[in-house]
């Protein structure tokens, strides 16, 4: 079979199916608005008499989308997809203006059903917070979820399943059914998607015994690995040599502190500008990486991406 014989029919249509239960429930938040009613996209290859859908890509595709010249554009977070289950996750987007005209630019890895959104939010324990605005912004994207009556919790530790959630909500992905390789993640636990996920696509692995702790606290050089794992899926540059690395690493004062598997996975999230040293000049490897400081690396990997 060669390519050139391979023929990609690109469908834009409205759903086939009946969303309105859907945007019911969402309705029901207050601040969650419609901006572009829901558009299906579909990609199908077709060799011969055999056609298949094409519902997941190695790299992000973007679709474009005209924003309504009546609609403000300042009110739009986000836009969502909607799964066949009904439910919503965030897809990475950003409005942009061409010949005048506003447009919401989505990037996706996956073919699905899509509308544009306005779904502001401010956590109330974030106002005043160094990291106000990403954490609010990543709220708003419902990338980032609170702790209850409208808090945040900026400053608690962040665990191993709530990262895993964030990394996988902020990259669009689906967070998938099916058992995962870890003794001590079941299958009624509410993070099983996001973990199942996180793994398969290669953004976080386990521990030799077989476990993944999802309540244990997630290192900073933790985080800042699987930060330079996700700039392989959005195409930033995330190979640095262990030389390079180094030399990187050594105006940091504790940089001998940093384990020898996570140098490289450090040293790539500081050189494309994503995580940093904290104030006093230390990598602080092996310190927990809070909240907020997990929405502001996730958001600037999504903006340094051009994703957002």
């Amino acid at each position: 079979m060669k390519p050139e014989e391979i023929k990609i029919r690109i469908e834009i249509s409205k759903p086939a199916v009946d969303l309105s239960g859907v945007f019911r429930r969402l309705g029901m938040d207050e601040t969650f608005a419609i901006v572009v009613p829901p558009i299906e996209f579909k990609v199908t290859a077709t060799f011969g008499d055999k056609t298949v859908v094409v519902s997941r890509f190695n790299a992000y595709v973007e679709r474009t989308i005209a924003i309504p010249e009546d609609a403000d554009p300042g009110k739009i977070t986000t836009s969502i997809a909607v799964e066949p289950d009904g439910k919503v996750r965030h897809v990475p987007t950003r409005v942009v203006v061409i010949d005048g005209r506003h447009y919401a630019k989505i990037r996706s890895l996956t073919n699905s059903i899509y509308a544009v959104v306005w779904h502001p939010l401010a956590f109330r324990d974030a106002a005043g917070h160094w990291a106000e605005e990403a954490v609010n912004d990543m709220g708003s994207r419902m990338v980032a979820s609170g702790v209850g009556n409208g808090n945040f919790a900026p400053d608690l530790p962040i665990t191993r399943a709530e990262f895993a959630a964030i990394i996988v909500r902020g990259l669009g992905l689906s967070p998938e059914d099916g058992t995962v390789p870890f003794t001590d993640v079941r299958s009624g636990d509410w993070y099983v998607g996001v973990v199942r996920t996180a793994y398969e696509y290669g953004l976080m692995k386990g521990y030799e015994d077989g476990a993944f702790r999802p309540a244990e606290r997630i290192t900073r050089e933790q985080a800042m690995v699987i930060i330079a794992r996700a700039m392989a899926i959005t195409g930033l540059t995330a190979d640095v040599s262990p030389e390079e690395a180094d030399k990187m690493l050594a105006s940091f004062a504790d940089a001998a502190g940093v384990s020898s598997w996570a140098k490289s996975g450090v040293a790539a999230g500081i050189q494309a500008g994503i995580v940093s040293g904290r104030d006093d000049g230390r990598i602080a490897p092996g310190d927990s990486i809070t909240r907020a400081e997990a929405a502001v690396i996730v958001r600037r990997l999504l903006q340094k991406s051009g994703l957002i």
